[in-house]
């Protein structure tokens, strides 16, 4: 009754993973009850979520193939481009459709854009690539498109081609303050990716000692045009998502990493955790820190909890 917070499926995004070339799903070993979906594995998913009330899924695609460009992430056949129209002719307007807008999934190197001479990510050069990406998702259907690549000026360039060619309704949820966190292993396990050389990518994503820094790259992207903002991971990263919803008005999202879902799952086979109530207690806290939507693989579980 006295209560101050809330769950609800309203408040869940569920992440998915849709994989090209697979007529059957394929389980992640590093995120138990987590599956490169098919393609129609994946509507079958996304019809199963939607009934349990969740509002929104964001889709990540693993190519078949990968090149220096990462040109599958903007192909009209890609795999996400035709997952999305899959799931809006079965879905119409019911269910809020999030693209991410990266393509470390579709490089040979695993960076998130486009190399220079040097091997570094050449920022502008991405950023017309972004572009491509952007218009290619908006054609598939995506309501939301998700710049997750943390390139300086991608939110303007992203608003400025979709609103070139037509989409001035497709919002941008900008991966506003993503960190160059620890916590990503498992998801780079889901989407295939290695960073060539043993590199990483604390030259574009943020240093996990900063707190300012991240408020400042949060308001720079809502300057920009963004419509949502998002801070990764959630549970680490409580502080930032208080101050920023102390500060900004507009939606604030949060993202419960594979890292975070991971090793609540590896303590309770253990038999150290209660799996639903340790995972409740964090997605709680997350939204009680400001969070307005979390993204989290335990998606699934808590709205079927929630029923």
């Amino acid at each position: 009754m006295v209560a101050e917070n809330r769950l609800h499926p309203d408040d869940l995004i569920a992440p998915l993973f849709v994989r090209e070339g697979i007529s059957e799903p394929q389980p992640i070993l590093s995120l138990p009850g987590q599956f490169q979906h098919s393609r129609e594995s994946l509507r079958t998913e996304v019809a199963e979520l939607r009934a349990l009330g969740i509002p929104a899924v964001i889709l990540f695609g693993v190519p078949e193939h990968k090149d220096d460009e990462g040109s599958e992430a903007w192909n009209p056949d890609g795999i996400v481009q035709v997952a999305l129209k899959d799931l809006r002719d079965d879905h119409g307007e019911d269910l809020a459709l999030i693209a991410d807008l990266c393509v470390d999934e579709y490089t040979s190197h695993g960076h998130c854009g486009v190399l220079d001479s040097r091997g570094e990510p050449d920022n502008d050069a991405t950023l017309e690539i972004y572009e491509q990406v952007a218009v290619a998702q908006a054609e598939a259907g995506a309501d939301i498109v998700a710049p997750s690549g943390m390139m300086d000026g991608q939110v303007f360039a992203i608003r400025e081609a979709l609103d070139d060619q037509g989409f001035d309704q497709t919002a941008i949820m900008a991966y506003a303050a993503k960190y160059a966190t620890a916590l990503y292993g498992p998801f780079r396990d889901a989407v295939d990716v290695t960073i060539a050389g043993g590199g990483n990518r604390r030259g574009y994503q943020q240093n996990v000692a900063n707190a300012r820094e991240a408020m400042e790259e949060i308001r720079e992207d809502i300057s920009e045009g963004a419509d949502m903002v998002m801070v990764k991971p959630a549970m680490p990263y409580l502080d930032v998502i208080a101050r920023a919803r102390a500060e900004i008005d507009i939606p604030l999202a949060a993202y419960h990493v594979s890292g975070e879902y991971a090793m609540v799952h590896a303590a309770a086979e253990r038999g150290w955790l209660d799996l639903e109530a340790v995972a409740n207690e964090h997605i709680l806290a997350v939204k009680r820190a400001g969070a307005d939507v979390i993204l989290t693989y335990f998606a699934r579980m808590l709205a079927e909890g929630l029923q």
